[in-house]
């Protein structure tokens, strides 16, 4: 499902919690952002101190293969295996690290893994979804959809 998410499978960052997480999550990146791809929306809002990423949108939320709504069918787990994946929750612990910076994990419905993530502010309309699993590194900017 990676091609139906376009962000980048392999995220990391370093899981320093922020001395003032209020101040910070105060700037978060609230909202609804596409992905680089521009294959999925996903909304991004406040979850205490945290921030969390549900999955709103899909381009192609239809899989071919079985004519039903796309679910998440590479989930290790028997029992989340059938769930949509409009609607999945793909982080919920991102919480401040930097100002405009916010680390936790991302789950990657393409292989069923969480990784390490890292989400960074890099203007008002774009997001930068970052990281490395070892040595192999990548990021990815998602854009802001409205206001």
């Amino acid at each position: 499902m990676m091609g139906r998410f376009g962000f980048v499978a392999v995220l990391l960052s370093t899981l320093a919690a922020a001395p003032n997480a209020d101040a910070q999550t105060a700037g978060a990146p609230t909202g609804v952002w596409l992905t680089q791809a521009g294959d999925a929306k996903v909304k991004v809002a406040k979850c205490g101190a945290a921030l969390c990423g549900t999955v709103v949108w899909l381009k192609d939320p239809i899989d071919r293969a079985t004519g039903k709504p796309a679910i998440d069918d590479k989930n290790p787990d028997p029992a989340r295996a059938a769930r949509p994946v409009i609607g999945l929750q793909i982080f919920g612990d991102m919480r401040p690290a930097a100002p405009g910076k916010w680390s936790g994990h991302i789950y990657n419905a393409d292989d069923g893994k969480t990784y390490e993530s890292s989400l960074s502010a890099t203007g008002p309309d774009s997001l930068k979804v970052e990281g490395c699993v070892g040595a192999l590194c990548g990021g990815e900017a998602w854009s802001r959809v409205g206001k």
